[in-house]
């Protein structure tokens, strides 16, 4: 009996946990209880200042919104000209680049496009040059 009862004590201290565990989730416990207070506290804040804001935006609505519109606008307007401008840098170095021979990213498709292109100019400009012949050798002897 005496072997049972040291065996099921043994059991219980084998799979209780260690001391580490224990603080690890305490520590997580209080950190999480105190984040969902300050959460509930916030939440509570910011309904108490809705109502209190509420009747002060309906009457000022009438400048706010218009307002509101103009500086998304303007927001709106700082942003994208600042995107047009690292655009138009980028493409400024990536041009610096191209011209002082160091290959940026894509060179080898412009070189390829440009020569595709001016092949075809040059086949383009044989036909019509050609064509043109024709049209003049076909009136010199319709007269």
């Amino acid at each position: 009996m005496a072997e049972q009862i040291k065996s099921v004590t043994q059991r219980i201290s084998e799979s209780a946990p260690n001391s580490r565990q224990t603080v690890k989730f305490l520590t997580a416990a209080t950190i999480g209880t105190t984040l969902l207070v300050l959460s509930g506290l916030i939440l509570t804040g910011t309904v108490i200042s809705l109502v209190i804001a509420t009747p002060l935006l309906v009457l000022f609505s009438p400048i706010l919104i218009p307002a509101a519109i103009v500086v998304f606008l303007v927001a709106t307007g700082f942003l994208f000209s600042g995107g047009c401008a690292v655009a138009a840098l980028s493409v400024m170095s990536w041009t610096y680049n191209y011209m002082s021979g160091k290959h940026p990213l894509g060179s080898d498709q412009l070189d390829y496009a440009r020569t595709t292109l001016a092949n075809k100019a040059k086949e383009y400009g044989q036909y019509v040059q050609q064509k043109a012949q024709e049209v003049t050798q076909g009136q010199g002897q319709g007269y």
